[in-house]
């Protein structure tokens, strides 16, 4: 009997937090006894994976771990699945962190691949899409702005796009911010003097604009340059993205030696130009190696169980800018893993380059950079698809230089974090000392609405934390109540109704998890708290914290009221770190509401009286709005006008002519 192990849960109100393996002789003393029972929740979890791999393949695949709600807690990845997923069953040699996996593990799926490299691909997808609590998950939900030179008119536009790529045109990126595309394109004005205005501005330009006087366009519109030499400066454009900017260089350069042997010195002083601008964005140095062309650094950093990974991106020889990630993940990760998971999760939805620089080798990197080669083939729109994809962690020269300046970025990044989140836990404490709350608030909800006398009324919530402003959580409410114009309190009471019903509706929104907050902020005085109140009594809300914040009758930034149940309305001091910081999330709502009521009414005037019209869709709206610029311009046209548009017939050229001039003879 002293030989037998036993394997006892730690639990903490009723949830196993930790597994003990210890002899029956040490446990006797402590007049402990082991018994097998159904509570046992590692067993259970492991009975259930136990079950899974009676008919579980040896084949590859990708298999998913799901708690009692049928939620992933954890989505992996198998050369063999049935190999892989039979070492969760034995628990004692288990971390921790896995252990409590298992014990919460009520059902398995998998998913069968050919390869371990789309095995590998699935996973980052799932673990993406999924966000399970026990992987290391990468919060990107951003879309990249890309560079386009269209190719569906006579003179191709330059212009930013983000999104699907519906538009045929060439496509160049990804940059880390509409800031970087926005330089890129303007430098590529300066360079190739390409047009950047709308199809629309361009049918109606009848002079050069301001962007001709400055020398950031060739005036295509008015016919200053001839479509031959526009598909030159095009060309030239497309050459230099591709990373051939010194072929572009010398041909410049031959062409400006030409006009000064032809006595054209204005001609060649504007080719000089161009030189000096070509120069000046070809610039090298650590930021934009000369010899990297189309190619990701990508480094991380980590300090107190927390990372920071940079992102620096090189496209045609040029820095696109770069961007710091703080994945998710447990404080037992190492770089390398995080890393991993990280470059396999981040290539998910867009192309990767031919080359990827690390400042660590990743565990199986030679399998991740085949599934990032299988990734690049299927973007068959790309021109370097079916490229092979390198991962390489240099060790010295021009590439180490560039890993170990993205991994100063990193540090640096992380620090700046750490400083502010410990900035933002004293200003929490403040809150909750303040407000006499137990412990700091995880979570503030703060409401706002907006709105023109009652139209296009909006309400907002706005969440912050530990972490600061978590933009992800934000909502936005359109009030569809009848609202009596300047009514704000039916607003807020719709707006918190909405909220909070559907919360206590749901289950596992209530109180007690992370997406409940523990105080709500209202812009507001006395009014508003006793109205927000009423809702919460109502719903049977009572553990949150309500505050209302007012500004005083000369409403001045820094003498607000707060007015809260228990306690007298009061003032702090004018340059108390807490009123600063409150003020702060009251205007983050009032910028959110007033944002979102804006977008609405802009959406409503775009609604215009075209849609209205029976036969009229979103084709012929195009083509009318294109035809006469504006709705306004349809309105005011004639009907033989009407009926010049092309796609529209004399029938709907008719019935748009009625609708705008409902008393007119029409002849049929």
């Amino acid at each position: 009997m002293d030989e037998v192990q036993g394997i006892i849960p730690w639990r903490v109100q009723g949830r196993a937090l930790a597994l003990l393996t210890l002899p029956c002789a040490t446990l006797a003393p402590l007049g402990i006894t082991l018994r097998m029972t159904e509570d046992f929740t590692p067993l259970r979890g492991v009975t259930v994976i136990e079950t899974a791999l009676e008919t579980m393949p040896l084949s590859p695949g990708v298999y998913r771990m799901l708690d009692a709600k049928g939620d992933a807690l954890y989505v992996g990845k198998a050369r063999s699945l049935k190999k892989r997923v039979v070492s969760y069953t034995q628990i004692a040699r288990l971390p921790e962190r896995l252990r409590r996996m298992v014990s919460e593990t009520v059902s398995m799926e998998i998913v069968t691949t050919h390869t371990e490299a789309e095995a590998l691909l699935l996973e980052a997808n799932l673990i993406k899409r999924l966000k399970p609590r026990f992987n290391i998950v990468l919060r990107d939900d951003k879309s990249y702005p890309w560079l386009m030179l269209t190719e569906d008119h006579e003179y191709p536009q330059i212009a930013k796009h983000r999104g699907a790529r519906t538009r045929k045109g060439s496509y160049y990126g990804p940059f880390a911010s509409a800031w970087a595309v926005n330089q890129t394109v303007t430098a590529m004005q300066r360079v190739f003097l390409l047009r950047s205005c709308a199809d629309t501005v361009f049918a109606t330009r009848n002079r050069p604009c301001l962007l001709f006087q400055i020398r950031r366009c060739s005036a295509p519109c008015v016919e200053r340059i001839s479509k031959e030499d526009y598909a030159g400066l095009v060309d030239q454009a497309k050459t230099f993205l591709s990373g051939k900017g010194g072929a572009v260089q010398a041909a410049l350069a031959a062409e400006m030696e030409a006009a000064a042997e032809t006595l054209e010195f204005e001609r060649a002083a504007a080719i000089r130009d161009r030189i000096r601008a070509l120069t000046t964005v070809q610039g090298t140095d650590i930021i934009n190696p000369a010899s990297l062309t189309d190619a990701d650094v990508i480094a991380t950093w980590q300090i107190a169980g927390q990372s920071c990974v940079q992102v620096f991106f090189f496209r045609g020889g040029r820095n696109n800018g770069n961007r710091a990630f703080y994945p998710v993940h447990s404080k037992g990760e190492e770089s390398p893993e995080i890393l991993a998971a990280f470059v396999a999760q981040f290539y998910d939805d867009k192309p990767p380059p031919p080359l990827i620089l690390l400042n660590h080798t990743l565990p199986e990197q030679d399998l991740i950079a085949e599934a990032l080669t299988l990734k690049a083939s299927t973007f068959t729109s790309d021109s370097k698809a079916g490229r092979r994809v390198e991962i390489a962690v240099p060790q010295r020269g021009e590439k180490h230089a560039v890993v170990a300046h993205a991994e100063l970025n990193a540090r640096e990044a992380l620090e700046r974090k750490l400083a502010e989140t410990a900035g933002q836990a004293k200003l929490l404490d403040g809150v909750a000392d303040l407000f006499g709350l137990g412990a700091p608030p995880a979570r503030i909800e703060i409401y706002d609405n907006s709105h023109i006398m009652g139209t296009n009324a909006y309400g907002v919530m706005v969440v912050a934390g530990a972490d600061g402003f978590n933009k992800s959580a934000y909502r936005k409410f359109s009030i569809k109540g009848a609202i009596t114009p300047g009514d704000d309190f039916a607003m807020m009471r719709e707006m918190l109704e909405r909220r909070f019903a559907r919360a206590l509706k749901t289950e596992g929104e209530g109180p007690g998890t992370p997406s409940w907050p523990d105080i709500v902020l209202i812009d507001g005085g006395a009014g508003q708290l006793s109205a927000t109140q009423g809702v919460f009594d109502e719903l049977g809300v009572d553990d949150v914290k309500l505050i209302a914040i007012a500004k005083g009758p000369d409403r001045d930034a820094g003498r607000e009221w707060f007015h809260t149940a228990g306690q007298p309305p009061f003032q702090l001091p004018p340059r108390d770190p807490v009123l600063y910081f409150l003020q702060r999330l009251r205007d983050e709502a009032h910028r959110f509401a007033i944002t979102t009521h804006r977008a609405g009414r802009s959406k409503a005037l775009i609604t215009s009286e075209l849609d209205e019209i029976a036969g009229i869709g979103p084709a012929r709206k195009r083509a009318l709005l294109n035809h006469f610029g504006s709705a306004r311009g349809v309105k005011q046209a004639g009907l033989t006008d009407l009926e010049a548009v092309p796609g529209v017939s004399r029938e709907i050229a008719r019935k748009v002519y009625a609708h705008f001039h409902p008393g007119a003879y029409v002849e049929g």
